[in-house]
C-alpha cells in the first residue's frame, strides 16, 4: 500500500482506538479525531508512527457541524488525501423516552446522526474510486432488549436507511458505505465485567461480551480491496445478540 489514508472519529479510545491501530497496521496513515482526552489520543499517535506511519491528530466537537467539517478539511490538508473514513464517535444516553428532555434528544441526533451525515457528504466530495465509508452503529439499531434505549436505538437504526441511499448515491463512482453493529463489546466505558454487563450477557447467544477487536477486524474487512462489492449492508458484530 502507498500513502493510502484512513480518518477514525472518536478514535482515541475504546472502539476507534483499535481501528486506528489495525489500519495502521495495514500500511494506512491515519487521522483521529478526538473531543477531550488528549493523553489517549497521544498513546495512539506514538503506536501509529512507531509502525512508521503517519499520525495526524484533530481535535473536533462532532456534535456540530462545523466540527465535522473540520476533521474532513484538517486530514486532507495534512495528509493530502482520504481513502477510508470511519464514522465512529458516538454517544449513549439511556433514559426512557417520559424522562429524555427536548435537549438529550438534540444531543443524541446531533453526534450519532447529523455528525455522521455531514462528514459523509464531506468525504464523499473528496473522495476517489475505491473509497470506503464505515459507519458506527449498534445492534440496538435491530433489537431493543430493555428500556431507555429508544432515543439512542432510533439515531443507530437511521444509519441503517443513510447507508442504503448513500450507497446508491455513490455507487457508481466505486465508493462504497456500510454499517458495522456492534453488540456488548468490553470497553473502558463499558465494562463486561459489571451487574450490568452480566444481565445484557444473557441476551447474547455466545453468552459473552466481544472484544474491541472483533471490530477492529470487521472494519478491516470492510476498507479493503476484498470488499468492494458490498455497499450499503448493516453487518452485525454482536456474538449473536440479534439472532
Amino acid at each position: 500500500m502507498t500513502h493510502k489514508v484512513a480518518l477514525v472519529t472518536g478514535g482515541s479510545r475504546g472502539i476507534g482506538a483499535a481501528i486506528a491501530r489495525q489500519l495502521a497496521e495495514q500500511g494506512f496513515d491515519i487521522a483521529i479525531s478526538y473531543a477531550r482526552n488528549k493523553v489517549k489520543a497521544d498513546e495512539i499517535a506514538e503506536y501509529i508512527t512507531g509502525l512508521g506511519r503517519k499520525a495526524v491528530l484533530i481535535q473536533a466537537d462532532g456534535s456540530t457541524v462545523a466540527g465535522n467539517q473540520l476533521v474532513i478539511k484538517e486530514t486532507v490538508k495534512q495528509l493530502g488525501r482520504l481513502d477510508v473514513l470511519v464514522c465512529n464517535a458516538g454517544m449513549g444516553k439511556h433514559k426512557t423516552i417520559t424522562e429524555a428532555t427536548s435537549d438529550d434528544i438534540e444531543e443524541v441526533l446531533n453526534l450519532n446522526l447529523r455528525g455522521m451525515m455531514v462528514e459523509t457528504s464531506e468525504a464523499a466530495k473528496v473522495m476517489s474510486e475505491g473509497g470506503r465509508i464505515v459507519l458506527m452503529g449498534s445492534a440496538f439499531a435491530g433489537r431493543v432488549p430493555f428500556e431507555g434505549l429508544s432515543i439512542y436505538s432510533a439515531t443507530k437504526a437511521g444509519l441503517r436507511g443513510f447507508a442504503q441511499g448513500v450507497a446508491r448515491d455513490l455507487g457508481k463512482k466505486g465508493i462504497t458505505i456500510n454499517v458495522v453493529e456492534p453488540g456488548p463489546i468490553d470497553t473502558d466505558l463499558n465494562p463486561g465485567d459489571t451487574e450490568e454487563a452480566k444481565y445484557l450477557s444473557g441476551f447474547v447467544a455466545t453468552g459473552a461480551y466481544g472484544q474491541v477487536q472483533d471490530v477492529a477486524n470487521t472494519v478491516s474487512f470492510l476498507v479493503s480491496e476484498n470488499a468492494g462489492y458490498i455497499t450499503g449492508i448493516a453487518m452485525p458484530v454482536d456474538g449473536g445478540l440479534l439472532a
